[in-house]
C-alpha cells in the first residue's frame, strides 16, 4: 500500500516538474508588471521606453530590436533570447551580458521560478507586430 502511494506521489512530482521549468504565464504577467513594466512595454503599438519593447522577444537576437539604442555590450553579445537565456538574464543581467545598460535593481533576488514565469508570459504574447 505504501509503495503505491509513494509511486503515485513520485509520478505526480515528475508530471508537474515541467510546469515549473516552463513557468506560469499568469504569474509572469504579475511579475512583469511589478518588475519590468517601468522600463519595458509589451503593447505592440508602444515605442521603446527606457528599455526595448519586449513583445516577441523570445527567439529574437539580443540587441536587435528596432528603435532602441542598445549598449555595445548587448549588440555584441551574440545571444538569441531563448527561454533559457532570458531566465539567466533575468537572474543576473550584468552577469550574462557584462556592461549592458539594463539596471539590475529589482532582479538580484529574482529566482529561476519567477524568471521562468516572466518568460512564459512574454512567450504567451506571441510575435512582435
Amino acid at each position: 500500500m505504501h509503495v503505491k502511494i509513494l509511486a503515485c506521489a513520485i509520478a505526480l512530482c515528475v508530471s508537474i516538474a515541467p510546469a515549473f521549468a516552463q513557468g506560469i504565464a499568469e504569474d509572469g504577467k504579475d511579475e512583469f508588471e511589478s518588475k519590468c513594466s517601468k522600463c519595458h512595454s509589451v503593447d505592440p503599438a508602444a515605442p521603446p521606453g527606457n528599455g526595448p519593447n519586449l513583445r516577441g522577444v523570445v527567439g529574437a537576437a539580443a540587441g536587435g530590436r528596432p528603435g532602441f539604442a542598445y549598449s555595445d555590450a548587448m549588440k555584441g553579445a551574440g545571444l538569441t533570447w531563448t527561454e533559457d537565456n532570458l531566465v539567466k538574464y533575468l537572474q543576473g543581467p550584468t552577469v550574462l551580458v557584462p556592461n549592458n545598460k539594463m539596471a539590475a535593481a529589482g532582479f538580484t533576488a529574482t529566482t529561476a521560478e519567477i524568471a521562468a514565469d516572466i518568460v512564459a508570459y512574454l512567450k504567451s504574447l506571441g510575435p512582435a507586430q
